[in-house]
């Protein structure tokens, strides 16, 4: 196996664009630092912002559900904790996440953008550094670009890898290969992760990640070309260490 990361992206606000990173510190049994740290709550959300909790995506502003988040340019300052919500190049909201008014500029703009789709008052949270995961686990996720170039061959279309939201794209993988590695560990870096289970894919995947528009059926083409609906890895962090773009993968 000669296989690589071609990219490292986290997601400060779970729903909301990624940021692409060069190279970053992981911890054990730790996301990427900042990784879905914060989500937009429905203000139906059974969230205690004194003492937060990993709850369910059903609970937050997403992209299954509301597909035309995935139209927000978004940017994220780790020192100022400070989230800028742009639309066509323009900026249209900017606030602090760890204040009170930061947060509420964020959720008046949210307010208006996603009224039809909200279940009361939208709310920041923070989970601080667990994350609001698809998965109430410290998972990092990747994604191997040949099985999603096999995708491709059954869709018809290309397919960008960014609609999985993951962690790590890595190359030089035979398609599905990441199938088969769950239980083993693997060396990025000077980080030592574990593969610890297979993801399956809901109908976000089908959202242009820069468009926000529904315009594939991926989960059916999956299930349709290869009897599963599943496409990329969880790893877990086992050893702490640095990781960049151009790393290589071993596998153990």
């Amino acid at each position: 196996m000669n296989a690589w990361v071609t990219s490292i992206h986290r997601y400060a606000v779970k729903g909301l664009s990624a940021e692409r990173l060069e190279a970053v510190d992981l911890v054990a049994d730790r996301l990427i630092p900042f990784d879905r740290r914060f989500a937009i709550a429905h203000g139906s959300a059974p969230v205690d912002q004194a003492a937060p909790e990993w709850h369910s995506k059903a609970h937050f502003l997403q992209v299954m559900s509301v597909p035309k988040l995935a139209a927000l340019e978004t940017e994220f300052d780790d020192a100022t904790t400070t989230l800028e919500i742009r639309r066509n190049g323009r900026q249209i909201a900017r606030g602090d996440l760890t204040s009170r008014t930061g947060c509420t500029v964020i959720e008046q703009f949210f307010a208006a953008y996603a009224k039809s789709e909200l279940r009361g008052a939208p709310k920041v949270v923070d989970l601080g550094a667990r994350g609001y995961t698809d998965v109430d686990a410290p998972y990092l996720s990747i994604i191997n670009l040949a099985s999603v170039r096999d995708l491709e061959r059954v869709v018809g279309k290309t397919v960008d890898p960014m609609r999985f939201r993951g962690n790590l794209l890595v190359d030089g993988l035979r398609p599905w290969e990441e199938m088969e590695w769950v239980g083993r560990r693997l060396t990025i870096g000077t980080a030592t992760l574990q593969a610890e289970e297979i993801i399956g894919r809901c109908a976000a995947t089908n959202v242009d990640p820069t468009t926000g528009q529904r315009d594939l059926t991926i989960p059916h083409d999956l299930q349709r070309g290869f009897g599963h609906t599943d496409c990329g890895v969880y790893v877990r962090v086992t050893g702490g260490g640095r990781i960049a773009a151009d790393d290589t993968v071993i596998l153990a």
